[in-house]
């Protein structure tokens, strides 16, 4: 919450640094793995999630995906 606080976003991020998340999702192997696929979820304000993002490219992605939040 500390990163999305000093960017200013008006929404939360969740980091899945024990890859608990990702698993359950299959998203990653297991606890291990070095790397997770690269998916998004926007989850909107009553949890229901709203958007998946299959296919990310990190380098514009977050510029991409913030001209579709509100």
């Amino acid at each position: 919450m500390a990163f999305a606080q000093k960017q200013n976003y008006a929404f939360d991020i969740l980091s899945d640094t024990d890859r608990t998340l990702g698993q359950a999702l299959g998203l990653a192997a297991d606890a291990k793995a070095t790397y997770a696929k690269r998916w998004t979820y926007v989850v909107g304000p009553d949890g229901t999630i709203e958007q998946v993002i299959e296919k990310v490219d990190p380098r514009n992605h977050p510029a991409e995906l913030l001209k579709t939040l509100p």
